[in-house]
């Protein structure tokens, strides 16, 4: 049995994982898998291919999000130092529950919770990530209780990895012992983008601006304003459940109508025709979105430009905006002009770039599955 800690950061932990598990689906298929997160189950639902025991755990705290653009950090360090004050206690509770099951691995992607865990248990233990929460939190400094050991005890957990599987855009690590760095995991689209287009009902003749803001939403942009736009269809995403923020369909200031030239794609539609949101991606030509480690990448698998905007006071957001122009066509819009839909000069800038210098591989999916079974092989 192997288990996987997912953080429920967003979106992007549990998106990745999702693909890491389907390749080894297609690997090992005999090999069971338990999957402990408070990630959404119908995010897993949706697009994995192999059976998993779902068990719904918050496994780490993440950022306290008020939305996609905004987050609240006193009460990000607060959350934390309350949940992982209780670490070794948490730790040991898992690895009794590691041991009944029979666990042969730990994968934690990528809570401190799982190395300690796994540890405890006296099992191997293999990290999967672009940052370490340590990192995150040693941006939150000026918000620590006096005194606090946060970083230092989360620090502590990591270094109980056996192995960290690094990916790009990266943060962090400075006390894992032993780092192997890894290609992007990214969702690449498989169809041609005008067969998706026709399948959707989009616009074949006009480039399409894809609005997605993950699993935190943004429900505050004015999309009446963006009637005035030339030669774009902006395209919009409708909720899977209805209990999810999630990508809600933000509306104009006059009502809920949606201007001639935005059309709203259901996603519950979308996945019961075949398609999954990396087939969305690919067949716009432009992305509006926070940075993030997951639709960046996607971005980069499929060839799509990205409109990028500042997301507060979250670390991982130099890392991302440093790294991205080399394999990306992106450009800044401020959250002024992205909430005022003042879009134009942002999105034209953007599609006129050039090719980017370099090209990344994107199969890191694939050889962290194939890292994961090399090492349970050697544990037996």
């Amino acid at each position: 049995m192997l288990v996987f800690y997912i953080s429920g950061h967003g979106f992007g932990h549990a998106s990745r994982d999702i693909e890491v598990l389907n390749a080894l689906g297609r690997l090992a298929p005999d090999v069971p898998v338990a999957v402990r997160t408070s990630a959404p189950k119908w995010l897993f639902e949706l697009t994995l291919t192999r059976p998993v025991d779902f068990t719904s755990r918050e496994c780490d705290t993440g950022v306290v999000q008020i939305d996609s653009l905004s987050l609240d950090e006193a009460a990000t360090v607060a959350r934390a130092s309350e949940f992982h004050s209780r670490l070794n206690a948490m730790a040991d509770e898992e690895a009794r529950w590691l041991r009944s099951i029979g666990a042969r691995l730990v994968v934690g992607d990528i809570p401190p919770l799982a190395c300690a865990a796994g540890h405890a248990a006296g099992l191997p233990v293999v990290a999967l990530g672009n940052f370490t929460w340590d990192w995150i939190y040693d941006g939150y400094r000026d918000w620590l209780a006096p005194g606090s050991d946060l970083i230092e005890r989360l620090g502590a957990a990591y270094a109980l990895a056996d192995t960290a599987l690094r990916l790009p855009m990266h943060g962090g690590f400075a006390t894992m012992r032993e780092v192997v760095d890894l290609p992007l995991i990214a969702r690449r689209s498989t169809r041609e983008p005008a067969d998706i287009r026709s399948q959707l009902g989009l616009p074949r003749d006009r480039p399409l601006a894809l609005v997605s803001f993950g699993g935190y939403g943004l429900q505050r942009i004015d999309l009446g304003a963006v009637a005035s736009l030339a030669d774009y269809t902006v395209v919009v995403t409708a909720d899977v459940t209805a209990n999810r923020r999630a990508n809600e369909v933000p509306s104009g200031e006059s009502g809920s109508v949606l201007p001639p030239n935005v059309r709203l794609v259901d996603e519950q539609a979308l996945y019961a025709g075949g398609l999954r949101y990396e087939d969305l991606v690919a067949a716009v030509d432009v992305v509006l979105t926070k940075p993030g480690y997951g639709i960046i990448a996607e971005c980069v698998a499929n060839d799509t430009a990205i409109v990028y905007t500042s997301r507060g006071h979250f670390v991982e957001y130099d890392v991302l905006v440093r790294e991205m122009p080399r394999w990306l066509r992106c450009g800044f819009i401020s959250n002024d002009d992205l909430l005022a839909g003042r879009w134009q000069r942002a999105l034209d800038e953007t599609l006129a770039l050039p090719t980017p210098p370099e090209r990344i591989d994107v199969d890191g999916a694939v050889r962290a599955a194939q890292i994961i079974i090399d090492r349970v092989i050697a544990s037996r």
